[in-house]
């Protein structure tokens, strides 16, 4: 079972990379294509008399070649591309669902108890946020940015051994673990929207294609991922502090991982407050998520290098 677990993971390594390209090539697609000019005056028919005339009415732009719904289909085949790429999106999902089941029936526990298998999590976490963006919100273009982030988190965990190992003492209550590992990778997929979205703002003034979003579209987008991340990386640090008074005898320890979860908390929770009690928007905003989703990726990383309790993570 581990070696077919590893085979998913490969498998929806593939998947992204062809869901990247898609994307990319979507986008150039919608560069090359220039808005519909709107004509002055549209006749109502025939038989009007001279100059009647209805109101205008808006032409889709370029850039909805993207963010449309899926299956339906465009001319300049932009759309049609994106198309793919959400399906092989969703179906890198499928399969690294796959490969997380594969690896529980494997070990007999939840896939949560090393470094590699929450690199694996993590890339779950953030492919699921964008699948659920991509569904709720239509803004598809943002997988232009979040993918190669997931890509690079799958080649990594594809670097680690996916040798299953006993639990140590630890790590052996299931449920606070699996309760506490499956919040971080929901908080961390949201958060990883929230950094693309801001990333993409960031850009937008600078960037003329069509099939950019919206800014405004982009901030509100970053807002809502918070407001899946910070509730999550909430009930994270509460179940952690849980299970460090069971495994531990103490709820917190100031140990690197720790610490840096939270300021990884304060730092969501401070743009939360900007935002709402200070009307933060633009790019203070952005620079702020980007800010967080660095401290996530810290949180992930420092151990490697700081040591402390979490050593095994």
């Amino acid at each position: 079972m581990l070696e077919i677990s590893q085979a998913l993971l490969v498998a929806t390594t593939v998947l992204v990379v062809f869901a990247v390209v898609a994307y990319v090539v979507a986008l150039l697609a919608a560069r090359a294509v220039k808005p519909k000019s709107v004509p002055a005056t549209v006749k109502v028919g025939a038989g009007a008399a001279a100059g009647s005339a209805e109101p205008r009415r808006p032409v889709a732009a370029a850039g909805d070649q993207i963010t449309a719904r899926p299956g339906r289909t465009s001319s300049s085949g932009g759309r049609g591309v994106a198309w793919y790429g959400g399906k092989f999106t969703q179906g890198a999902l499928i399969l690294l669902t796959g490969s997380l089941l594969a690896r529980f029936l494997a070990t007999g526990h939840a896939p949560f108890a090393n470094h590699y298998e929450f690199a694996v999590s993590f890339s779950w976490g953030m492919i699921l946020a964008l699948v659920y963006f991509e569904h709720r919100y239509r803004v598809r273009t943002l997988a232009v940015v979040v993918l190669p982030v997931i890509l690079a988190m799958l080649l990594y965990a594809s670097t680690l051994s996916y040798a299953a190992s006993p639990l140590m003492p630890a790590l052996q209550n299931s449920p606070l673990l699996t309760l506490h590992v499956f919040t971080a990778a929901l908080a961390y997929g949201a958060a990883v929207i929230a950094f693309g979205a801001a990333v993409m703002y960031l850009l937008g003034p600078h960037i003329k294609w069509s099939g950019w979003p919206k800014l405004d579209t982009l901030d509100d987008l970053g807002y809502k991922a918070v407001i899946i991340t910070f509730p999550m990386l909430t009930i994270m640090i509460i179940l952690g502090s849980v299970w460090a008074n069971v495994a531990w005898g103490r709820y917190w320890s100031w140990d690197p991982k720790e610490t840096a979860a939270l300021v990884t908390w304060l730092i969501y929770g401070a743009y939360l407050h900007a935002r709402v009690v200070g009307g933060w928007r633009g790019k203070r905003a952005a620079w702020l998520l980007v800010l967080g989703f660095a401290a996530i990726i810290f949180t992930y990383f420092g151990n490697l290098f700081f040591g402390g309790m979490h050593s095994y993570a």
